[in-house]
């Protein structure tokens, strides 16, 4: 009987914490993108490369709601609340040639929002 009692109980909570959220993932995914990559940009060639390895902070109030970290080819992809979040690197030099500095997660869905880091190679 407590066997067949603590499944019962096991299986409410697994079924409340299902419909509890209610809806799809809501967050942010995009690309960040670092150029010029070299003094004089040509037309054959790009002068712009992914960020690879970079950590992406996501703040919210002035606390950090949610880091990501892009991939080989500069994707990430971060699940937040809707709302508008200040966005950083963790690296502070590579935080100030950072842009845009904010985002705004959509109310359902996945929005794309890209990011660029400036060299300053000039």
């Amino acid at each position: 009987m407590r066997k067949a009692v603590g499944l019962a109980v096991l299986a409410t909570l697994a079924f409340g914490c299902g419909s509890a959220g209610g809806g799809t993932a809501t967050g942010l995914k995009g690309k960040v993108m670092r150029g010029p990559t070299q003094p004089v940009c040509r037309i054959s060639e790009p002068c712009e490369e992914p960020a690879r390895g970079v950590r992406l902070v996501f703040y919210r109030s002035g606390k950090v709601v949610a880091r990501a970290t892009t991939n080989q080819k500069g994707w990430y992809r971060v699940t937040l609340r809707p709302g508008r979040y200040a966005v950083s690197t963790s690296n502070p030099r590579v935080a100030r040639n950072f842009s845009p500095k904010a985002a705004t997660v959509p109310k359902s869905g996945v929005k794309r929002q890209d990011f660029d880091i400036d060299t300053g190679i000039r």
